[in-house]
Parts: C-alpha cells; sequence; structure tokens
C-alpha cells in the first residue's frame, strides 16, 4: 500500500466536510435555521466545550483500546447520525442539544487523522507530513469553491446537505483498506506510567502547549464571524466562498514547501514567525475594513494557522514518544482547538456586538503574549543546541 497516498485521500475526505462546517456552519445556524447570532455564537461555544471534552479525555481513553482505524469508523458513523438529527430539529433546545451531539463526534475526526499521521511517520511509513496534509486544505478550498456556488443560487440550506454527502463518503472510505499498523489494536498499558500528566514532564511540553493555545484561540472571531462580517462590509454573496478560500490555498502553498523550506526551522522560530503574522493579519482587517483588505490578510493564514501547527507537529514528532501521541493530540485539540476557541468565540461575539472590527482586534490579546512565550522557548532550544532529527 501507498501509505502516502493514502493519508493524502484521508486528509482531503475529511477536510471536504470541514470545508463545509468550519466557515458556513454559524450562518447555517443563523439563515437556514432562523436562530440569532448570540444564539448560534452560544450554541457554538458550548459545542466546543463538548468538543474539548471528547478530545481531551475520550480520545485519549478510546486511543488505548481501539485501533485508529476503528476510531475514524465510529465517529464518521456518529457523525453523520448527528446530521441527521439537524433535519427535524427547530426550537433553540433542540438545536443545542444537536450541535453537542455533532462536537462530541465529528472533531475527533482531526485529532484521529493527525495521530495516525505521527505514528506513521515516526515509523518510517510515511515520508512527508506537510505532503499529506496539503491534501487536506486542497479538500477545503475544493469545497469552498463548489460551495459558494451553491449557496449564492439555492441558499444556505443547501449546507446542510453538503456535509452529509461529505461525511457519507468518507464513511465510505473508511471501510477501505489501510495501513496494517493502523489496524493494530494497542498494547495494553499497565499502570499509569503514560498517563497525561507525563506529557509534562517532556521537555517544554508545557510553554509550547500554551503558545498553540494561544495561536489557534486568535482564530475565534475568524472562524465564527468572518462569513458574517464579510457580508457586513458588502462583499458579493458569490465571492465570499472564494475570499475564504483565499486563506486555505495560502495554507497550501505553505505545507507543499514546509517540508523542504523549514526541514531547518527550530519549533520556536517557527511559533514566533506563526504569531507575528498572525497579529499582522488582526490589525490589518481592523484597520482596513474593506473586501479587498479582507483578502490580503486571509494570505496570512500561512502563518497564524498553518505554520503555527507545523511546528506543534515538527515538535511533537522530534519529542513525543509514539504511545503518547494520541494523548497529546487530544490535549492540543481540546485546549488549543476548542476551549480556548470557545472562550474567545464569547470574547470575539462580544466585541462583535459592540463594532464588528473588534472582534478581530481584540484577537491579539492572544497573538502578543504568544509571540513574546516562542520566543522564550527559541532561546531556550538554542541553548540546548538540540539538532532536529526527524521530518513532519
Amino acid at each position: 500500500m501507498n501509505t502516502q497516498r493514502w493519508m493524502s485521500r484521508q486528509f482531503f475526505s475529511f477536510f471536504v466536510t470541514w470545508g463545509v462546517f468550519l466557515p458556513y456552519w454559524t450562518g447555517w445556524l443563523i439563515h437556514a435555521k432562523g436562530v440569532t447570532v448570540s444564539q448560534a455564537s452560544l450554541m457554538m461555544s458550548v459545542g466546543l466545550v463538548a468538543r474539548g471534552l471528547s478530545t481531551l479525555i475520550v480520545f485519549p481513553v478510546l486511543s488505548g483500546k481501539f485501533s485508529s482505524k476503528a476510531l475514524l469508523n465510529g465517529a464518521a458513523i456518529g457523525t453523520m447520525i448527528a446530521l441527521i438529527c439537524y433535519i427535524p430539529s427547530h426550537s433553540f433546545g433542540s438545536l443545542l442539544a444537536v450541535t453537542v451531539l455533532l462536537h462530541l463526534v465529528y472533531p475527533a475526526l482531526m485529532p484521529t487523522l493527525d495521530s495516525a499521521a505521527g505514528v506513521l511517520v515516526q515509523r518510517q511509513q510515511l515520508q512527508h507530513y506537510g505532503k499529506s496534509r496539503l491534501w487536506g486544505s486542497i479538500g477545503f478550498v475544493v469545497t469552498g469553491l463548489i460551495l459558494a456556488i451553491f449557496t449564492g443560487a439555492i441558499g444556505e440550506k443547501v449546507i446542510l446537505w453538503a456535509m452529509l454527502l461529505g461525511i457519507s463518503v468518507f464513511v465510505c472510505l473508511g471501510f477501505m483498506s489501510a495501513p496494517t499498523v493502523l489496524s493494530e489494536k494497542p498494547p495494553a498499558v499497565k499502570g499509569k506510567r503514560n498517563g497525561m500528566l507525563k506529557l509534562f514532564q517532556i521537555q517544554h511540553f508545557p510553554l509550547v502547549l500554551v503558545i498553540v493555545i494561544l495561536l489557534q484561540a486568535a482564530h475565534a472571531s475568524y472562524y465564527n464571524y468572518g462569513y458574517i462580517y464579510l457580508q457586513e462590509i458588502h462583499a458579493p454573496k458569490y465571492l465570499i466562498g472564494l475570499i475564504i478560500n483565499i486563506a486555505v490555498i495560502a495554507e497550501i502553498i505553505f505545507f507543499a514547501v514546509a517540508d523542504r523550506k523549514f526541514h531547518n526551522f527550530s519549533a520556536g522560530s517557527l511559533l514566533a514567525l506563526a504569531a507575528l503574522g498572525s497579529s499582522l493579519r488582526w490589525i490589518l482587517v481592523f484597520a482596513f475594513p474593506n473586501v479587498i483588505a479582507f483578502s490580503i490578510a486571509q494570505t496570512l493564514h500561512a502563518c497564524s494557522f498553518a505554520m503555527g501547527h507545523y511546528a506543534f507537529m515538527k515538535y511533537l514528532i522530534k519529542h513525543v514518544p509514539h504511545e503518547q501521541v494520541p494523548q497529546a493530540q487530544g490535549m492540543y485539540s481540546a485546549l488549543a482547538l476548542s476551549w480556548s476557541t470557545a472562550v474567545f468565540t464569547i470574547f470575539g461575539g462580544y466585541l462583535y456586538e459592540i463594532e464588528p472590527r473588534y472582534a478581530f482586534l481584540g484577537m491579539i490579546v492572544c497573538t502578543v503574549p504568544a509571540m513574546l512565550l516562542a520566543l522564550v522557548h527559541r532561546t531556550l532550544e538554542s541553548r540546548k543546541k538540540t539538532p532536529v532529527s526527524n521530518d513532519v
């Protein structure tokens, strides 16, 4: 089996659905289900809390009992069930309950895929993480471009059906052959020597975790309000999907060259650059409230998200033992991609109701501290003078 191709296919098929969920779901709740901005923000924030519990507690526990392939298939089927439950739901209470259910199962697919990729790299069955991950970004872009056409022609109701179609394909692909190591049931571990607290004994892990939490939290306003903000600044509806996908195109370019161009960069250097690019991005959106400036700022997603994520994977592959990779991924997904985003979604929503631009400027309360901490980490790395021994 061509493992590189398999991993690329899995990333592509998952991010086809993520390209529907991430930029459009809040807008779908508002326009198709008739909830208010504050109600949608509350639903997504509570969902992110549930997502954090799932990836921090449930995912690592299940990773110790089931194979990666079984986890992928189980989470995909659970996601399909949750999406179907949206169809008859119309009240705030029912929509909130289904949103929580969706966040319990669907986002777990991301750390499961990244854990699988990390293990394959460590086992030397996957040569380049970046080359496979960029196919995920391509899937995100393809979905955004196609969905922009259909939402413009049919309306927001098509968003749910696009999500259902995408996850159906992912479920079907999940039952096809996979690398043998991912079908192996993890060995039983006696005691708690591989417990989550052991991660904090790994060199610089707490510092790196805090940095990536801040970097990912800074995307809260963009993920939840970027779609409606583009409408606020009078972006043509048929161009909104394209504008959103400028960020992902920049992400694709980064992942395409990352293994080659940033091989010799330390994790600390990459994290500092990511924080700098993120700060510039949100300041630009605030300072120039127009479509052109927003589109230019989208290119900095290559720094704010892609570089930060790549730096964490680089650190994880070098420093974290393979049996603890799922726990590290679960903690990253829960704290960086879920709970911190939930907190700053509420913060960003409060600022958005005062003035939409403030929601983006407010994100520098994350990026500036992240940059300072990344520079500290870079200094600590340079003192150790530890060479990078693994490709990402």
